[in-house]
This record gives C-alpha cells, structure tokens and sequence, in this order.
C-alpha cells in the first residue's frame, strides 16, 4: 500500500494537499461577524453516555507515521454529536442567517477529484504534487462541489464539502456547538463496540452487501461503483453504528478540534483528553469515498489525518457536538 503520508505529505484524506500546495488565486479573506443562533441547527442528536474505551488501533492495520498507537484507555464524559455529517441543506440555513463566505470562496479555488470535476478547462488550475489525481478547480466550492458546472440542487441531504476547519468553526460559533475533540470522535464511532475496526465490528466492508462509501475497482482511474456513488452519498446512507451515527467511515473525512501530533498518544491524559496545544495542522476522521485498501485504508475507527485548517476539499466536512448536563 501506498503510503499517504509520504505521497501527499499531510496526512492521508485520500491523498488531499493542503491549499499551499496549489498556488492560491487571491489570499486576502473577510468574514462578517458570525451570531449565534444554536436552535437553528436542525441535525438530529446522538446520545453518547459517559464511559471508557480503548483508544487507538489494535488491528494491526495502523499507518505508522499517523500515530495511532500506542492503544490507550481514554474516560470521556457524556456528550451529544450530530447522528449525520452536517448537510447542504443545514450548511444553507448558516450562510442564509449570516451571509458568511468560506475560504474556499476566498481563496476563489478548491480541491477536486480528477474524476468528478464538472467546469471548463481554463478553471483547473492545477495538480497537487505527489498526488495528480487531486485538482485545483476554481470556482469550486460548497455550492459547487465539482466545479462551476455543478450544484446542490438535488443535494441537500449530502454532506457539505469544501468546508475547511476554519469555516467548521465559523458554524459551530453560529450554531452554539463545537467539533468533536478526537476522543469524542472515535468513541462515538465505535457505537459501543469495543477495539472493532469498523463502526459495525471487524467484518469486511463488502461483508454481505457494502456497508460504507469507500471506492471499489483500481484506484485513481476506475471506480465500478458497486456501492452506488463515485463521490458523496446522502448522509443516513448504509446503517448506522451502535449510538446512532450514520457514516462515521467513509463518505467525507470530518475535522476534529485537535492539533495533530503524531505523537500525542504516548502523553494523553487519561480523561477526556483534548488534543495537543499547538499544532500546524488539524485532525480529520473517517475516511471518505476516495479510501480504497490499494492506497488509503483509513476507513477505520482508530485512523487518523491531518491537514491544514485554511483547507479545503471535495471529501471532508464535519458534524458537530454539545455536552449533556450532568
């Protein structure tokens, strides 16, 4: 196997670059003034009560340079996280009430699988290094996640993509929530189940039908599509795990609120950890439709990326988190 980290040199997000690795059109950003508006978020509530669990990779299918080992036991108090990723249509209702414009949007340009870009020529700006599959298309962003021939009109129950960790927060700032600290992150994927590799236990993810949006054929010119999608997939897609989460593996990576370092899991605190203090890059999770065992398996509960939180691309999002009251 490939290894991402080495290939795209930030982490894994099926081979996504950060933004720096494209030459960026227009680097000034303005953002109006996010309010808070937390009953307007409208994502249904999982429940995740209080508990321990092992945290990191017992499958021995870990990537060394992410740092998902040592295993390590983790106490996290109760929470709730968003059952789904955040939607289009959830996304919508944020840049309705606020009139605020992502990075993407900023910078003019994001990052789109060779195959799915829908736009002229003359918008790809582009390949990332290490990684050509991955395209700067300008014009590329939330609205059109495939360039400026795409839309969302029939999307509104798939995630939001082309949202980087920063434009992750400027939600949760307006919707009175926050991203999923890591250990929250991979505790709510596990549903319950302790030390499985994936949400639904250790069975293959072609066991008895697909059970994720992940790619299938040769990875990056052919996709044969027997899980039905060649990128997103609507959100309650497959089934969801022991505590109620649809797609936390595959479909969009989604951004934590950790800094990335390797190797955090050796200093860990024991209760519910937050990650580390400072950092270049932030945590993402998951996995998305672009994993595939030939290059990227991070479509596991103990995988880790990271990329930079001023990036964006067509294969992560986010879903977000409040704490329960004791």
């Amino acid at each position: 196997m490939t290894n991402a980290t080495d290939a795209a040199g930030c982490g894994c997000g099926c081979g996504m670059p950060g933004r720096a690795q494209f030459v960026p059109l227009e680097s000034a950003l303005s953002r109006p003034d996010v309010p808070t508006a937390a009953a307007a978020h409208g994502i249904e509530q999982a429940r995740i009560p209080a508990g321990r669990f092992a945290m990191g990779d017992s499958s021995g299918d870990r990537n060394p340079a992410d740092g998902e080992t040592p295993v390590h036991e983790v106490a996290l108090s109760a929470f709730e996280i968003d059952a789904t990723s955040v939607t289009n249509e959830a996304f919508a209702r944020f840049v309705d009430a606020t009139g605020y414009v992502t990075e993407a949007e900023s910078f003019g340009f994001s990052a789109v699988f060779h195959l799915a870009v829908d736009a002229p020529d003359g918008d790809i700006i582009g390949q990332a290094p290490g990684t050509p599959w991955w395209y700067g298309v300008k014009g590329a962003d939330w609205r059109r996640p495939h360039g400026r021939n795409s839309g969302i009109d029939d999307r509104a129950d798939h995630p939001v993509v082309h949202v980087s960790w920063n434009d992750a927060q400027a939600y949760c700032a307006w919707a009175g929530r926050r991203l999923p600290t890591e250990a929250e992150w991979e505790y709510a994927a596990r549903g319950g189940l302790e030390s499985a590799k994936f949400p639904w236990g250790d069975e293959p993810v072609d066991d008895g039908g697909w059970r994720a949006n992940i790619w299938q054929g040769v990875f990056p010119t052919q996709n044969t599509l027997e899980d039905g999608f060649l990128t997103t997939a609507p959100v309650r897609s497959f089934a969801p795990n022991g505590y109620g989460l649809w797609q936390p593996i595959g479909n969009v990576w989604e951004w934590c609120q950790d800094f990335f370092d390797p190797g955090y899991y050796r200093r860990s605190p024991a209760a519910d950890p937050a990650g580390p203090e400072t950092g270049a890059s932030r945590i993402l999770r998951g996995g998305s439709y672009l994993c595939h065992d030939s290059y990227c398996n991070r479509y596991r509960n103990s995988a880790r990326s990271q990329n930079t939180p001023d990036s964006s691309m067509g294969n992560a999002g986010f879903r977000t988190v409040a704490g329960v009251a004791s």
